[in-house]
Parts: C-alpha cells; structure tokens; sequence
C-alpha cells in the first residue's frame, strides 16, 4: 500500500527509480484516492481513460534509464491548459464538447519529461472566479471542510493536491487564482514572473496578467515542476528565457511589510495575527523584517478591475458560435450571436464582458482604461523601488480564510476584495508564491492560512530559498 501523503516529487523519484513501486502502481493508487474521496470534493471534471497506459509508458522509460525527476510523476491540469486530444472546456458551456487540436507548451514539456496527466480539474468559467463556483459543472469543495470553498479560479486543482488526489497540478494565475486556493487549501502555490512561462494553449483571459503556475505540498516541488515548464517559447512572444536560479546562498535576507497596504480594514484578525507570527519566524532565521513605503499598491485591486475585464472583453470575443464551441441557431446572424453568448457564458462572464466592453467604450477608454495603465506603472514603480532595498515583499495571501459556500457569491464586490494582496504580482509581472503557515479553528474544523511572498521579476531562486527556509524543507 503506498501512502500518499507525504510523498514529494524527488521521493516518489526515488521509490520509483529504485522499484519499490512502479509508475503504474502508484497512477493506480491516485485513481483509488480520486474514486475513494472525489464524490464529495469534485476536484476533477474528468479522469483521462489512458492513465494506466500513460504510467505503463513511464516504466519503460525508468527500465531503460532514460528517466527524468517527472517521470511517472502523477499530475492534475487545469481546464483551461490545452492537451491535445483531450476536452478542455474551461468550466463552460461555451466549450463543454471542445477538444484540444494541439499540445499547450507546459503539456508538451511535462510530456516530454514524462509526466502522468491524471486528468483536467474544475475552476470558475474562464478562469474568472476567487471560490470555483462559477463553473458551469457545479462547484468543487474545500477539503478541510466540505461547507466551505476551495479557492479560485484553480480550485480544482488545489483541492486535488491538499486531498491526496495528485501529487501536483498546474493553475493559472490571472489575479491571484492559483496562490489564493493553494492558502484555502494549506498548499504551496507558485504564480511565476511574466513571460518565465509560455501561455501558449492556455485559454486566454487577461493576456498582460495571465501566468501558469504549479500547486504543490512542498516549496520543492514547485520549483522541480517550474523548471519543466519555464522558458522561451517560440509560439509565446512574450516569453523570456529565464536565467536559472541565480545563487540565492547568501545571509542576511530582508523582508519588506508593505504598511500602506495592510491598513486595509477587512483583515481576519487570526490571518492577521498568523501574518504578524510569520514575520517573527522569519526574523527568528536571520531574515530582516522591514515596514516599505509603497503609496501606489493600494491601488492595484481598483486597476486590476479595470484592466483583467477589459482584456476578458476582447478574448472573449472570439466565442461566437461560428468557428468552434457552442452555437445556438436564431433568426438571424445577430440573433445567432445574442443566443449563443447568452446561453453559452455564466453570469459572472457576462458581467466582465459588460464592464471591459464598457470601460474600452468610447468617451470611456481614456477615463479608465488608460488611466488604469498609468497607475499600474506608478505601482511597478513601487515594487522596483522597495526591492532596492529588500529583497521580498511579504503580505497575507487572502484576507481570510476559505468562506462557506454561497456566502460571497450574490456578492460580487466583496468576492473581489479577496483578491486585494495577490493582484499587485499580476499587474508588475513579478513571481509571488504562497507557503501554508497555519489555521484558524472554526469548531472542530481547521481552516488553513497563507502568507505569500514576492520578489523581483526573474528572481523565483530567492522565493524558493525562503520558501524552504519557512517550511522547514
């Protein structure tokens, strides 16, 4: 019997490498978890057929010693990360029957190295959702505690990690999506520096915030499956070769509270109180901890909720029932278009489109739009200036801890807010990762909480070491 829960991507490498167990026996222990506990999580839309084959393939490969660190390694994917063959629907109607014609980048490179897809997890439709209950699908469940929310907009993913359902998945991060249910869920959540990984194959939503990112139990494992995935892309332009990890080696660390930020009313005093004693371990390393001044971050949440509907506006314009996905048959071309978009996308797609289409409109775009891009370079300004003199900015993930299931839902404003300390690392294109650094009780209940920490771009090396450090890894 193989335990899943403490395995980690190097360990398994090492059973597996050395036959304590084969590929397959492991794929056919997840396939036990997800049929054992996914009833009541919901973690997955679907479970590839082939998984079996797919691990029988991986054993060759370990037979002729042609392995990799993933090799055999059981993965999760987000609905909107292409896999050619496969259905990705992106939790909505619009793509319910819609098959991959090609390989997303990131599904080719985990192919490559020999990687298991166990297969694709629930989310908010379009990636556009902080609890995964806009799904068209229903929603997916927080594993320590089934009332309540797991996160989003990669909530399937996260949940399938923390409940023992995959080793690892992958998200993607458009405003905090994979860093918010990886704190709701007690795992580690990497949202990578722009361009470090190619969107190509992912469904667009925010194309200038957007970021595929690995959920993992261990700040490790995210940096083993960062490596897979990371570089320049042919197909991506606005992809950059990374330098690697640069030697994050040195002492003497310091970290940046960013004070004009956390005056924010709303905060959960235990995720504060968490927060304030996560700082104190870090000081208790070696780490320096410092109040910066960055008068600008207060208002990346109102700029992100500028730009991200703005840009939904325009990717979404492509679904209209012509070329592929849904089509719902009217009088006429016009009706044709009202129809299919009206029953193909959820209420809370609807209403991004609505507001992007609005502040993009004319008399509008220079009132919003640009002046939403002038304040996102004062909030770049910001970080480049605090990281002169630190080398993270840290702050809680999320202001609370997962909320029940329906309570934010009818209300969208208060769903956004939860979103205000990830949405900076979107708009400046800078790596942030969340580390699990305790729980608030609820009854008997447990509910996880999150810090997250940010550096500068390129520098993921720096986030890994303190990662580790923090966790104890």
């Amino acid at each position: 019997m193989i335990n899943l829960k403490n395995l980690t991507i190097s360990e398994t490498h090492n059973h597996l490498t050395k036959g304590d167990f084969s590929a397959v026996e492991l794929a056919q222990a997840y396939l036990s978890a997800i049929k054992e506990t996914d009833g009541d999580i919901k973690a997955y839309l679907e479970i590839f057929p082939d998984v079996v084959e797919q691990a029988e393939e991986a054993d060759k490969k370990i037979a002729r010693k042609e392995e990799g660190l993933l090799t055999g390694i059981p993965l999760a994917i987000k609905d909107n990360i292409l896999i050619k063959g496969r259905k990705c629907s992106a939790a909505s109607k619009m793509l319910a029957d819609y098959v991959a014609p090609y390989d997303s980048t990131v599904a080719k490179r985990l192919k490559d190295a020999g990687a298991v897809f166990l297969g694709r997890t629930n989310m908010d439709e379009f990636a556009m959702g902080g609890s995964t209950e806009n799904s068209a699908f229903g929603p997916t469940r927080n594993p320590s505690d089934l009332s309540r929310v797991p996160g989003g907009s990669s909530g399937g993913s996260a949940a399938a990690v923390a409940s023992d359902e995959t080793l690892a998945s992958l998200g993607s991060d458009t405003g905090g999506s994979v860093r918010q249910p990886a704190s709701f869920c007690g795992v580690v959540g990497l949202k990578p520096s722009y361009g470090s990984v190619s969107r190509n194959g992912l469904i667009a939503m925010g194309s200038s915030l957007d970021q595929i990112g690995p959920i993992t139990k261990t700040v490790a494992d995210a940096e083993i499956i960062f490596n897979a995935i990371k570089g320049k892309d042919p197909m991506d332009g606005t992809s950059v070769e990374t330098a690697g990890a640069i030697s994050a080696n040195r002492k003497n660390f310091k970290i940046g509270i960013p004070s004009d930020l956390m005056d924010t009313e709303g905060i959960d005093e235990t995720a504060l109180k968490n927060f304030n004693e996560s700082a104190e371990r870090f000081k208790s390393m070696g780490y320096g901890v410092e109040c910066v001044n960055m008068p600008n971050v207060k208002y990346s949440l109102a700029v992100y909720y500028i730009i991200m509907p703005a840009e939904v506006s325009s990717n979404l314009a492509r679904f209209d029932g012509l070329r592929y996905g849904l089509h719902i048959s009217g009088k006429n071309l016009a009706e044709d278009y009202f129809l299919t978009r009206g029953g193909g996308f959820g209420i809370e797609a609807r209403r991004r489109i609505m507001l992007g289409t609005y502040v993009l409109s004319s008399g509008y775009y220079d009132a919003y739009y640009n002046k939403a891009n002038q304040v996102r370079s004062l909030i770049k300004n910001d970080y480049d200036e605090a990281f002169k003199k630190v080398d993270f900015v840290m702050t809680p993930t999320a202001p609370s801890p997962a909320w029940k299931i329906g309570e934010k839902i009818k209300n969208p404003m208060e769903m956004y807010l939860a979103d205000i300390f990830t949405t900076p690392a979107n708009i400046t294109g800078i790596p942030a990762i969340s580390l699990p650094s305790g729980f608030k009780k609820d009854g008997d209940k447990s509910l996880p909480l999150g810090i997250q920490l940010m550096s500068d771009h390129g520098r993921e090396d720096l986030l890994f070491k303190a990662g580790k450090d923090f966790l104890n890894e």
